[in-house]
């Protein structure tokens, strides 16, 4: 369960809502020397204090701050329990570890595997093939490049899509993005399934609500902007999986360099490390760690940029099987022989609404273009500037499935 006072939380809540932002948003982020240890932001502040209180403003402009410096931070909930991870990832290595033919058949791909099991092979990353990802590419460093994914193989992962949204009191336009769930049917996982997904994926949809709030205020707008219009999204507990017996070689790619199409993306621990982030101004590729405890990652997506007119812009990242990744797999051999060698993700994809109209506000745009021109006259070139044209988040969503494989 998630522990906590939830009174705490809707007090700040509600004082939050009410409190005025400031009349204009300008945030400088470009220090002489940017850290290479993402921000670590504590969402206990932000629940447990009055919203005007001087430790919850820094907190929220320091989430601010973080997401458009680096694309990702770290997250601290004391609500947040290693054990509901830890009962996920045994459930998830069990399932992945099934019959090819049993897992088959919780497969949908009539609803562009938006819902249910992706087996492997079946998604491709985008950037292999996309002019301006390759150019992000092209201008970093030769040694932090990603490893390569010029030849547009699909990725030799897995993944689940469970459904954790509330049912929209209208009939939305984009049906195949706000499915049923699909249930395993093997005995040893459905009884053992719905708790699990429910418990884990409720905390972190929890955590990650809460963030949005703060990175609300922090941009200073009200604090329900981004939650009020993500309260019926297609929210998505998204396990990867990747075989490790088969693809377990140092410099496998498990999933190529890509950005997210939803709003933020959530992850618990893995038990297997491999995970590179690339921050916005730093041009390097950071093996990501996620302290142990109540602590998760989490990273922006195309819905939180597109709104904030590329003031902060979707991280780039990617899964590989590097010297670390061989370290463990190796330790896991010794002291779990019984287990599955699979590496799961513990992943949570949280969306606006797919009817809500997207457009950037025009003060976040503003600043978008003022924080461009700081970063060139730096001599940080950020490539060609990006339009964000007003559509209906599912029209994007729907967009980048098909750059992905997983829509016609």
């Amino acid at each position: 369960m998630l522990s906590g006072s939830l009174d705490n939380y809707s007090r700040a809540h509600l004082q939050c809502r009410q409190s005025t932002p400031p009349p204009h948003f300008t945030m400088s982020i470009v220090p002489q020397e940017i850290s290479m240890d993402l921000p670590v932001i504590d969402l206990d502040v932000y629940l447990h204090n009055p919203v005007d209180s001087p430790e919850v403003k820094a907190e929220c402009e320091k989430a601010a701050k973080a997401l458009i410096t680096y694309g990702a931070l770290v997250l601290h909930d004391s609500r947040v329990a290693e054990k509901d991870n830890e009962t996920f990832l045994d459930l998830l290595e069990d399932y992945f570890a099934q019959p090819e033919e049993e897992l088959r058949k919780d497969e949908r791909p009539e609803l562009s595997y938006q819902i249910g099991v992706t087996l492997e092979n079946t998604e491709k990353p985008k950037c292999a093939v996309d002019e301006p990802c390759l150019n992000v590419i092209q201008r970093l460093a030769p040694e932090e490049r990603p490893l390569d994914i010029s030849g547009h193989h699909p990725d030799p992962k897995c993944r689940f899509f469970w459904r954790m949204a509330e049912q929209p009191p209208y009939e939305t336009k984009f049906p195949g993005l706000n499915s049923d769930n699909v249930v395993p049917q093997a005995p040893h996982i459905k009884e053992r399934w719905n708790p699990a997904m429910e418990q884990w994926g409720t905390s972190m949809k929890s955590a990650v609500e809460g963030l949005t709030e703060m990175t609300a205020v922090g941009l200073g707008l009200p604090a329900g902007t981004f939650k009020d219009a993500g309260k019926y999204g297609p929210h998505l507990l998204a396990p990867t999986a990747s075989d490790l017996v088969k693809y377990g070689q140092k410099d496998t790619i498990l999933a190529g360099f890509h950005t997210d199409l939803n709003f933020l993306t959530i992850h618990g621990r893995s038990r297997y490390p491999g995970l590179h982030i690339w921050a916005r101004n730093t041009g390097k590729r950071i093996a990501v760690k996620i302290p142990p405890g109540n602590y998760l990652l989490v990273q922006a997506g195309k819905q939180l940029e597109h709104i904030t007119g590329g003031l902060i812009k979707a991280g780039f990242h990617e899964v590989v099987v590097n010297e670390r990744t061989v370290e463990v797999i190796e330790k896991r051999k010794q002291q779990f022989p019984d287990r599955p060698l699979i590496r799961i993700s513990s992943t949570f994809f949280w969306h606006l609404n797919s009817d809500h109209d997207l457009a950037p506000i025009p003060k976040l745009a503003e600043e978008a273009h003022r924080l461009r021109a700081e970063q060139f006259n730096l001599g940080r070139d950020e490539g060609e500037e990006k339009t964000y044209p007003p559509m209906k988040v599912g029209e994007l969503v729907q967009e980048e499935l098909k750059h992905i494989a997983l829509m016609a």
